[in-house]
């Protein structure tokens, strides 16, 4: 008998309590290029209708989730006000170099960049802690979570774990608007 989702299996769930033991942590990192201080992807082991279970989780931080949100209505509004828009894709040449972007997607990256700056300036996009759960997901369970933390790092992994597990995850339910981080241009 094969089971439909291998993150049901007994043998992959004993296979990743094994290398969680060996590591000496709650969760094994998913090698993603996306990964980074404001978002990680991992798997840990929990509880699903009495039965073990590895979960597939998507971490990140409330900045990015509110950062995302403000983009895709960006770019909803650049779809509706640019009929030929179906996305900025930046092109290198051979030598790894930037391509120039043509003058329409120049126009597009500009009028994304105004909306979200007046957006952000506005505070029309405002977002909480949530956490989502997708039992249909293609590798045990998906979780989707967002946290008001300034980064996703271990001790935020294994904390989330625990309360995720013990169920005394305790989410804040404020709504929050963020501001793009001004990069210092100058070095100073």
């Amino acid at each position: 008998m094969s089971i439909a989702n291998p993150g049901f299996d007994p043998k992959n769930i004993e296979e990743l309590k094994s290398e969680l033991k060996k590591s000496g942590k709650s969760f094994k990192i998913i090698p993603d290029e996306e990964n980074s201080d404001e978002f990680v992807n991992f798997y840990f082991v929990g509880m699903y209708e009495g039965k073990e279970v590895i979960y597939d989780a998507a971490l990140y931080t409330l900045r990015l989730h509110h950062a995302s949100e403000v983009y895709e209505i960006a770019e909803h509004e650049a779809a509706k006000k640019f009929p030929n828009f179906n996305g900025i894709s930046y092109e290198e040449d051979e030598n790894g170099n930037m391509l120039p972007l043509t003058s329409e997607q120049e126009e597009v990256g500009w009028f994304i960049t105004e909306m979200i700056m007046e957006m952000e300036e506005e505070e029309t996009v405002k977002v909480q802690e949530f956490v989502d759960i997708d039992t249909h997901h293609d590798y045990g369970i998906g979780v989707d979570a967002a946290l008001n933390v300034e980064y996703v790092d271990d001790s935020v992994i294994q904390k989330f774990i625990k309360e995720f597990n013990d169920d005394t995850l305790k989410l804040d339910d404020t709504m929050y608007a963020f501001q793009s981080e001004e990069e210092d241009v100058e070095g100073d």
